[in-house]
């Protein structure tokens, strides 16, 4: 058995598989991913890793599991999949998920592969675990899946403690000692026990509070965007040296060295290394935004780049297009035993709506630019776009968020 000291769950005992699993070059590589890609440039303090996260998400699924007395094979299978859980994560953790999706058809959950080569799959073997198996778990499959991945996985009962106490903010604080003590499985459904509504709705209300403040902070989504657009540029430079495979195998050391030393990309790396990062041209709300560009796929974003380049005459490596997905609210389907009946959150409780509208308040489309070119590529995206906002008026509230940002984060 090994004891390890955790800054979130104190000491953290690591035996059997885990304790194998441990030192494999897969699960050590976890040590050079950063969990929150480039928030650290919001919060500075946001250096915590994919390492000591996995490390979390497998002590809360051992204490899950005790609770529920499940013991043996189906334990093994389960603590090997939480400490796995994230093996598959490329450099800057979810930041080029999208990227290489494109390129690969992979997500970072699929990691059939990756278990069943190599020292991770000799462990797994040597405990008579089938790995295949292990990978059906970290995907969400299965009765036992949905602990691992699902709307009460203990992956999100980690990040959100975690990313709280790393970054400094108290939104994302939950009472995960009691949310790993109610979990019951009903009709093969991992729900929360009788009365229990109030302790679902305090994950639902971390996770819509961490959101605006951490995840999708604005400059957080600045470097997010001009990261991505880095190493899109370095893919295309690179040829077959460097492809979208052997980028989800890199950390995030190896992809500032590459960005650095290639001529393509050696601009994004000078602007990300020192935080001069773009400014916002635009920061529009979604009732302001036509109707399809939300929709828009990757190369339809691209073309509406160039087309705002074009009429601002500035070079189109200056203009990024930042537009997000539709809200969602996966927290909102977490079951709760109710009067003795399986019932879904967003049908019991009424601060579902409210999470949710607040949700399409916070919902920003961003372009982003150079700040002396910010007035000029601005204006010229409010016209190819068509949003319903004076150009006019763009410069003068992103003057007053800028300076309100600045103050907040400096």
């Amino acid at each position: 058995m090994k004891i390890i000291k955790d800054s979130v769950h104190d000491h953290i005992q690591v035996d059997g598989v885990a304790r194998d699993l441990l030192d494999t070059p897969a699960v050590q590589r976890l040590r050079h991913i950063s969990q929150l890609g480039t928030v650290s440039l919001v919060y500075p303090s946001a250096n915590h890793t994919r390492f000591e996260h996995s490390l979390g998400v497998y002590h809360l699924a051992c204490e899950a599991l005790e609770r529920l007395g499940i013991e043996g094979r189906q334990a093994r299978r389960v603590h090997a999949a939480a400490l796995l859980h994230d093996v598959g994560h490329g450099p800057f953790s979810h930041n080029l998920e999208s990227l290489t999706y494109r390129r690969t058809g992979r997500y970072h959950d699929d990691v059939d592969d990756l278990l069943a080569d190599g020292a991770v799959g000799d462990v797994l073997r040597e405990h008579d675990l089938d790995p295949e198996a292990v990978a059906g778990l970290v995907a969400g499959e299965g009765r036992f899946g949905q602990l691992v991945s699902g709307e009460l996985d203990v992956d999100r009962m980690d990040y959100l403690v975690r990313d709280a106490h790393h970054t400094g903010v108290p939104y994302g604080t939950i009472d995960h000692g009691r949310l790993v003590r109610e979990l019951t499985f009903v009709d093969g459904e991992l729900v929360l026990d009788e009365g229990n509504v109030q302790t679902a709705e305090s994950l639902l209300v971390a996770r819509a509070l961490m959101n605006p403040t951490v995840y999708s902070h604005s400059v957080a989504r600045i470097s997010k965007a001009m990261l991505r657009r880095a190493t899109e540029r370095l893919l295309e430079a690179s040829g077959p040296d460097i492809d979208a495979e052997s980028l989800q195998r890199m950390d995030d050391h190896d992809l500032i060295a590459a960005l650095r030393s290639c001529a393509a990309t050696s601009e994004f790396s000078r602007r990300l290394d020192q935080r001069d990062l773009f400014k916002r041209a635009v920061w529009a709300e979604m009732n302001d935004v036509p109707g399809g560009i939300i929709e828009s796929d990757h190369g339809t974003i691209r073309e509406f780049e160039r087309e705002i380049s074009d009429r601002a005459g500035v070079d189109p490596a200056r203009v990024i297009l930042d537009v997000p997905s539709r809200p969602s609210m996966t927290e909102s389907t977490t079951r709760v035993m109710v009067n003795g009946e399986i019932r879904q959150l967003g049908q019991q409780s009424p601060l579902v709506e409210a999470l949710r509208a607040a949700q399409f308040s916070q919902w920003r489309l961003g372009v982003y630019s150079p700040s002396d070119l910010r007035d000029r590529v601005g204006r010229a995206a409010v016209d190819v776009l068509g949003l319903d906002i004076d150009g006019a008026l763009v410069s003068e509230v992103r003057d007053g968020m800028d300076a309100t940002l600045d103050q907040f984060v400096e």
